[in-house]
Protein backbone atom coordinates (compact mmCIF):
# COMPACT_ATOMS: atom_id res chain seq x y z
CA UNK A 1 0.00 0.00 0.00
CA UNK A 2 1.49 3.58 -0.88
CA UNK A 3 2.12 6.13 1.82
CA UNK A 4 -0.25 8.29 0.45
CA UNK A 5 -2.98 5.75 0.58
CA UNK A 6 -1.86 5.13 4.53
CA UNK A 7 -2.01 8.98 4.64
CA UNK A 8 -5.62 8.77 3.93
CA UNK A 9 -6.59 5.79 5.74
CA UNK A 10 -4.74 7.32 9.25
CA UNK A 11 -6.84 10.41 8.55
CA UNK A 12 -10.33 8.86 7.89
CA UNK A 13 -9.42 6.62 11.10
CA UNK A 14 -9.28 9.79 13.32
CA UNK A 15 -11.73 11.72 12.17
CA UNK A 16 -14.15 8.16 13.10
CA UNK A 17 -12.73 8.34 16.02
CA UNK A 18 -13.44 12.44 16.71
CA UNK A 19 -17.06 11.61 15.35
CA UNK A 20 -17.29 8.94 18.18
CA UNK A 21 -16.41 11.44 20.95
CA UNK A 22 -18.77 13.59 19.71
CA UNK A 23 -21.40 10.78 19.97
CA UNK A 24 -21.03 9.81 23.16
CA UNK A 25 -20.80 13.27 24.61
CA UNK A 26 -24.22 13.90 22.69
CA UNK A 27 -26.05 10.91 22.85
CA UNK A 28 -27.55 8.87 25.81
CA UNK A 29 -28.09 11.23 28.21
CA UNK A 30 -31.41 11.75 30.34
CA UNK A 31 -33.47 14.51 29.63
CA UNK A 32 -33.91 15.31 32.70
CA UNK A 33 -30.64 16.27 33.02
CA UNK A 34 -29.97 18.08 30.41
CA UNK A 35 -32.81 20.48 31.41
CA UNK A 36 -31.46 21.11 34.70
CA UNK A 37 -27.46 21.95 33.66
CA UNK A 38 -25.42 22.73 30.40
CA UNK A 39 -22.51 21.52 28.64
CA UNK A 40 -19.05 23.87 29.81
CA UNK A 41 -17.81 23.18 26.28
CA UNK A 42 -20.00 23.20 22.94
CA UNK A 43 -19.26 23.14 19.88
CA UNK A 44 -15.88 21.64 19.60
CA UNK A 45 -14.81 19.28 16.77
CA UNK A 46 -12.54 17.34 17.80
CA UNK A 47 -10.99 16.53 14.23
CA UNK A 48 -10.21 20.45 13.68
CA UNK A 49 -7.89 20.13 17.65
CA UNK A 50 -3.96 20.25 16.35
CA UNK A 51 -2.58 20.13 19.52
CA UNK A 52 -3.24 20.44 23.16
CA UNK A 53 -1.58 21.77 25.85
CA UNK A 54 -1.83 20.79 29.89
CA UNK A 55 -0.48 22.84 32.63
CA UNK A 56 1.22 25.80 32.26
CA UNK A 57 5.07 26.86 32.72
CA UNK A 58 7.62 23.60 33.40
CA UNK A 59 4.72 21.77 33.98
CA UNK A 60 3.41 22.27 30.38
CA UNK A 61 3.06 19.28 28.21
CA UNK A 62 1.98 19.13 24.83
CA UNK A 63 0.30 16.94 22.46
CA UNK A 64 0.65 17.57 18.99
CA UNK A 65 -1.00 15.97 16.12
CA UNK A 66 1.05 13.82 14.05
CA UNK A 67 -0.20 12.60 10.61
CA UNK A 68 -3.09 10.27 12.30
CA UNK A 69 -2.41 10.39 16.09
CA UNK A 70 -1.00 12.54 18.42
CA UNK A 71 2.90 12.82 19.61
CA UNK A 72 4.07 14.00 23.25
CA UNK A 73 6.04 16.89 21.86
CA UNK A 74 8.05 16.60 25.64
CA UNK A 75 9.49 13.57 24.99
CA UNK A 76 10.84 13.94 21.61
CA UNK A 77 7.68 13.56 20.11
CA UNK A 78 6.91 9.74 21.12
CA UNK A 79 3.62 8.40 20.23
CA UNK A 80 0.75 9.15 22.73
CA UNK A 81 -1.83 6.54 23.25
CA UNK A 82 -5.00 7.52 21.01
CA UNK A 83 -7.06 6.24 23.90
CA UNK A 84 -5.64 8.24 26.61
CA UNK A 85 -6.09 11.24 24.18
CA UNK A 86 -9.63 10.56 23.29
CA UNK A 87 -10.11 9.85 26.96
CA UNK A 88 -8.93 13.65 27.64
CA UNK A 89 -11.02 15.32 25.27
CA UNK A 90 -14.25 13.38 26.34
CA UNK A 91 -13.57 14.44 29.76
CA UNK A 92 -13.57 17.79 29.20
CA UNK A 93 -16.34 17.57 26.92
CA UNK A 94 -18.32 15.75 29.77
CA UNK A 95 -17.95 18.89 32.17
CA UNK A 96 -21.37 19.86 33.48
CA UNK A 97 -22.50 23.24 35.07
CA UNK A 98 -25.80 24.27 36.63
CA UNK A 99 -24.11 28.25 38.49
CA UNK A 100 -22.77 30.60 36.86
CA UNK A 101 -20.64 31.59 39.97
CA UNK A 102 -18.95 34.57 39.42
CA UNK A 103 -17.28 36.80 36.44
CA UNK A 104 -15.44 39.17 38.08
CA UNK A 105 -11.39 38.56 37.71
CA UNK A 106 -10.43 40.15 41.04
CA UNK A 107 -11.69 36.72 42.35
CA UNK A 108 -10.10 34.55 39.84
CA UNK A 109 -7.33 33.74 42.36
CA UNK A 110 -9.47 32.79 45.59
CA UNK A 111 -11.23 30.28 43.30
CA UNK A 112 -8.15 28.69 41.92
CA UNK A 113 -8.95 29.26 38.27
CA UNK A 114 -5.67 31.27 37.73
CA UNK A 115 -3.33 29.52 34.93
CA UNK A 116 -0.90 29.94 38.01
CA UNK A 117 -3.01 28.32 40.63
CA UNK A 118 -5.50 25.93 38.99
CA UNK A 119 -5.03 22.54 39.65
CA UNK A 120 -5.23 22.09 36.16
CA UNK A 121 -5.28 23.60 32.66
CA UNK A 122 -6.47 22.34 28.89
CA UNK A 123 -6.09 24.22 25.60
CA UNK A 124 -6.91 22.77 23.13
CA UNK A 125 -5.47 24.51 19.83
CA UNK A 126 -6.14 24.56 16.16
CA UNK A 127 -3.18 24.59 13.20
CA UNK A 128 -1.15 27.98 13.44
CA UNK A 129 -1.43 27.44 17.43
CA UNK A 130 -4.42 29.64 17.59
CA UNK A 131 -6.83 28.78 20.61
CA UNK A 132 -10.11 26.97 20.17
CA UNK A 133 -11.18 26.94 23.61
CA UNK A 134 -9.53 26.00 27.00
CA UNK A 135 -10.78 25.13 30.41
CA UNK A 136 -9.45 25.95 33.52
CA UNK A 137 -9.56 23.63 36.50
CA UNK A 138 -9.87 25.20 39.83
CA UNK A 139 -10.48 24.80 43.84
CA UNK A 140 -13.36 22.28 45.07
CA UNK A 141 -16.40 23.90 46.19
CA UNK A 142 -16.86 24.13 49.76
CA UNK A 143 -20.31 22.66 49.63
CA UNK A 144 -21.94 20.30 47.25
CA UNK A 145 -19.26 18.50 45.44
CA UNK A 146 -18.47 20.59 43.02
CA UNK A 147 -15.01 22.17 41.78
CA UNK A 148 -14.47 25.92 40.06
CA UNK A 149 -14.28 26.14 36.54
CA UNK A 150 -13.46 28.79 34.09
CA UNK A 151 -13.70 28.53 30.09
CA UNK A 152 -11.26 30.56 27.99
CA UNK A 153 -10.71 32.92 26.75
CA UNK A 154 -13.60 34.13 29.06
CA UNK A 155 -13.74 35.57 33.23
CA UNK A 156 -17.16 33.63 33.57
CA UNK A 157 -16.55 30.76 36.86
CA UNK A 158 -18.99 27.73 37.10
CA UNK A 159 -19.57 25.31 39.22
CA UNK A 160 -19.33 21.97 37.82
CA UNK A 161 -21.57 19.10 39.06
CA UNK A 162 -18.90 16.87 39.31
CA UNK A 163 -15.05 17.15 39.58
CA UNK A 164 -13.46 16.47 36.15
CA UNK A 165 -11.14 13.94 35.69
CA UNK A 166 -8.09 15.01 34.31
CA UNK A 167 -4.32 13.26 33.91
CA UNK A 168 -1.63 16.26 33.82
CA UNK A 169 2.27 15.20 32.84
CA UNK A 170 3.36 13.40 29.66
CA UNK A 171 4.09 9.78 30.33
CA UNK A 172 0.49 9.79 31.54
CA UNK A 173 -0.20 9.67 27.59
CA UNK A 174 2.24 7.28 26.60
CA UNK A 175 1.91 3.42 27.21
CA UNK A 176 5.03 2.68 29.00
CA UNK A 177 5.20 -1.08 28.80
CA UNK A 178 8.11 -2.51 26.91
CA UNK A 179 7.39 -6.02 26.77
CA UNK A 180 5.62 -8.59 28.67
CA UNK A 181 6.79 -12.34 27.68
CA UNK A 182 5.13 -15.58 28.54
CA UNK A 183 7.45 -17.27 30.58
CA UNK A 184 6.27 -20.79 29.43
CA UNK A 185 7.78 -19.66 25.77
CA UNK A 186 11.06 -18.16 27.02
CA UNK A 187 13.85 -20.96 25.60
CA UNK A 188 17.17 -19.14 27.58
CA UNK A 189 18.41 -15.83 28.37
CA UNK A 190 22.10 -14.76 27.75
CA UNK A 191 23.59 -11.83 30.04
CA UNK A 192 26.51 -10.13 29.16
CA UNK A 193 29.09 -7.78 30.19
CA UNK A 194 32.80 -6.57 29.14
CA UNK A 195 33.49 -8.86 31.96
CA UNK A 196 31.67 -12.36 31.45
CA UNK A 197 28.46 -14.02 29.66
CA UNK A 198 26.67 -16.41 30.92
CA UNK A 199 23.37 -18.29 30.26
CA UNK A 200 20.30 -19.70 31.79
CA UNK A 201 18.13 -22.09 30.02
CA UNK A 202 14.76 -23.93 30.06
CA UNK A 203 15.19 -27.24 31.46
CA UNK A 204 12.55 -30.49 29.76
CA UNK A 205 9.23 -29.31 30.00
CA UNK A 206 10.21 -25.32 31.03
CA UNK A 207 9.64 -25.45 34.78
CA UNK A 208 13.61 -26.08 35.93
CA UNK A 209 16.24 -23.63 34.69
CA UNK A 210 19.32 -25.01 34.22
CA UNK A 211 22.93 -23.02 33.67
CA UNK A 212 25.12 -23.49 30.72
CA UNK A 213 28.42 -24.55 31.71
CA UNK A 214 27.38 -24.57 35.39
CA UNK A 215 30.22 -24.38 37.65
CA UNK A 216 30.83 -27.70 39.96
CA UNK A 217 30.40 -26.79 43.29
CA UNK A 218 28.29 -24.64 42.72
CA UNK A 219 23.92 -24.30 42.40
CA UNK A 220 21.05 -21.20 41.77
CA UNK A 221 19.65 -19.43 44.02
CA UNK A 222 16.12 -20.04 42.83
CA UNK A 223 14.54 -16.85 43.58
CA UNK A 224 17.23 -14.96 41.91
CA UNK A 225 17.82 -17.64 38.60
CA UNK A 226 13.82 -16.90 38.22
CA UNK A 227 13.95 -13.27 38.59
CA UNK A 228 16.39 -13.12 35.94
CA UNK A 229 14.86 -15.27 33.57
CA UNK A 230 11.69 -13.58 33.18
CA UNK A 231 13.59 -10.16 33.70
CA UNK A 232 10.66 -9.12 30.05
CA UNK A 233 7.78 -10.64 31.86
CA UNK A 234 6.86 -7.37 32.56
CA UNK A 235 9.63 -4.48 31.14
CA UNK A 236 8.19 -1.09 31.96
CA UNK A 237 10.45 2.06 31.39
CA UNK A 238 9.83 5.64 33.39
CA UNK A 239 11.08 7.62 31.07
CA UNK A 240 12.27 8.13 27.10
CA UNK A 241 14.29 9.79 24.99
CA UNK A 242 14.82 9.51 21.15
CA UNK A 243 17.71 7.97 19.87
CA UNK A 244 20.98 8.73 19.69
CA UNK A 245 20.36 10.35 23.18
CA UNK A 246 22.12 14.01 22.99
CA UNK A 247 23.98 15.48 25.72
CA UNK A 248 24.49 12.19 27.52
CA UNK A 249 27.55 9.69 27.25
CA UNK A 250 25.80 6.68 27.25
CA UNK A 251 27.83 3.45 26.46
CA UNK A 252 25.73 0.38 25.96
CA UNK A 253 28.25 -1.96 26.55
CA UNK A 254 25.93 -5.17 28.45
CA UNK A 255 23.37 -7.08 26.37
CA UNK A 256 20.28 -8.93 27.53
CA UNK A 257 19.20 -11.40 24.87
CA UNK A 258 16.17 -13.51 25.59
CA UNK A 259 15.10 -16.52 23.16
CA UNK A 260 11.99 -17.58 22.97
CA UNK A 261 10.83 -21.33 21.29
CA UNK A 262 9.30 -18.99 18.33
CA UNK A 263 12.69 -18.40 16.98
CA UNK A 264 12.13 -14.59 18.17
CA UNK A 265 15.03 -13.23 19.74
CA UNK A 266 14.57 -10.08 21.86
CA UNK A 267 17.99 -7.76 22.79
CA UNK A 268 18.29 -5.13 25.16
CA UNK A 269 21.68 -3.27 25.09
CA UNK A 270 22.40 -1.61 28.47
CA UNK A 271 23.79 1.61 29.63
CA UNK A 272 24.69 2.35 33.32
CA UNK A 273 25.19 6.13 33.97
CA UNK A 274 24.78 8.47 37.78
CA UNK A 275 23.01 5.34 38.90
CA UNK A 276 20.72 5.09 35.92
CA UNK A 277 19.90 2.29 33.49
CA UNK A 278 19.00 3.08 29.40
CA UNK A 279 18.22 0.30 27.17
CA UNK A 280 18.26 0.38 23.39
CA UNK A 281 15.64 -2.80 22.32
CA UNK A 282 14.93 -4.59 19.07
CA UNK A 283 13.86 -8.22 18.10
CA UNK A 284 14.33 -10.40 15.40
CA UNK A 285 12.30 -13.63 14.02
CA UNK A 286 15.63 -15.91 13.47
CA UNK A 287 13.54 -18.40 11.21
CA UNK A 288 14.25 -17.15 7.77
CA UNK A 289 12.72 -20.11 6.17
CA UNK A 290 10.03 -18.52 3.52
CA UNK A 291 6.27 -19.73 4.49
CA UNK A 292 5.09 -20.79 1.38
CA UNK A 293 1.65 -22.51 0.12
CA UNK A 294 1.93 -24.86 -3.21
CA UNK A 295 -0.94 -25.17 -5.53
CA UNK A 296 -3.26 -28.29 -5.85
CA UNK A 297 -1.78 -29.40 -2.31
CA UNK A 298 -4.38 -29.49 0.48
CA UNK A 299 -2.80 -28.89 3.65
CA UNK A 300 -4.13 -29.94 6.90
CA UNK A 301 -5.83 -27.49 9.88
CA UNK A 302 -2.42 -28.46 12.13
CA UNK A 303 0.09 -27.11 9.84
CA UNK A 304 -1.94 -23.73 8.15
CA UNK A 305 -2.16 -23.27 12.17
CA UNK A 306 1.93 -23.74 12.32
CA UNK A 307 2.23 -21.31 9.27
CA UNK A 308 -0.15 -18.95 10.87
CA UNK A 309 1.51 -18.95 14.40
CA UNK A 310 4.90 -18.73 12.28
CA UNK A 311 3.79 -15.10 9.99
CA UNK A 312 1.97 -13.68 13.69
CA UNK A 313 5.57 -14.09 15.38
CA UNK A 314 7.37 -12.57 12.57
CA UNK A 315 4.95 -9.83 12.64
CA UNK A 316 4.88 -9.03 16.13
CA UNK A 317 9.08 -8.95 16.09
CA UNK A 318 8.93 -6.54 13.27
CA UNK A 319 6.55 -4.30 14.92
CA UNK A 320 8.47 -4.54 18.02
CA UNK A 321 11.47 -3.09 16.70
CA UNK A 322 9.58 -0.94 14.89
CA UNK A 323 7.88 0.66 17.90
CA UNK A 324 11.00 0.75 19.98
CA UNK A 325 14.21 0.36 17.45
CA UNK A 326 14.54 4.49 17.53
CA UNK A 327 14.25 4.70 21.31
CA UNK A 328 16.29 4.74 24.56
CA UNK A 329 14.43 4.13 27.51
CA UNK A 330 15.42 4.84 31.49
CA UNK A 331 14.27 2.09 33.37
CA UNK A 332 13.68 1.22 37.04
CA UNK A 333 16.20 0.34 39.56
CA UNK A 334 14.75 -3.19 40.15
CA UNK A 335 14.14 -3.70 36.88
CA UNK A 336 17.80 -3.19 35.98
CA UNK A 337 19.08 -5.65 38.62
CA UNK A 338 17.67 -8.29 36.54
CA UNK A 339 19.49 -7.53 33.63
CA UNK A 340 22.38 -6.57 34.49
CA UNK A 341 22.89 -9.10 37.38
CA UNK A 342 26.06 -11.06 37.67
CA UNK A 343 27.00 -14.91 37.90
CA UNK A 344 28.51 -14.84 41.10
CA UNK A 345 25.06 -13.35 42.50
CA UNK A 346 23.32 -16.14 41.14
CA UNK A 347 25.55 -19.14 42.47
CA UNK A 348 26.12 -20.51 46.28
CA UNK A 349 27.55 -23.76 47.34
CA UNK A 350 25.97 -26.60 47.11
CA UNK A 351 26.76 -27.09 50.71
CA UNK A 352 25.69 -24.10 52.18
CA UNK A 353 22.54 -25.66 53.94
CA UNK A 354 24.03 -28.48 55.19
CA UNK A 355 27.24 -26.08 56.79
CA UNK A 356 24.45 -24.03 58.43
CA UNK A 357 22.53 -26.72 59.83
CA UNK A 358 25.52 -28.06 61.66
CA UNK A 359 26.42 -25.11 62.82
CA UNK A 360 26.20 -25.27 67.03
CA UNK A 361 23.57 -23.53 68.45
CA UNK A 362 24.22 -20.73 71.89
Amino acid sequence: MSNKKLVILANITACMIAWAIVQAHITNKPREEAEKSAYLIQGLDPTNIDSIILGTGKKETTLKRDGGRFAVVDKDNYPAESADINSLIASCLDIKVDELFTDNPSNHKDLGVTAEDARHVIKFLKQGSELMVGVIVGNSKDQGGGTFVRMIPGNKVYVTLKSPQIQDGALNYINMEIISVDRRNIESVTVSSSDEIYTLKANGDGEDIILKNHPSGKKLKAGDRESVFTALSFLRFEDVMRSPVTGKELNFNRQFVCRLKDSTVYTMEIAQKDDNTYIKCQAVFTDKTPVTKEEGIVESEEELKKKETKLLARDKAEEFSARHGNWVYKISESDAGNLVKNLSELLEDENKEEAEGDKPTS
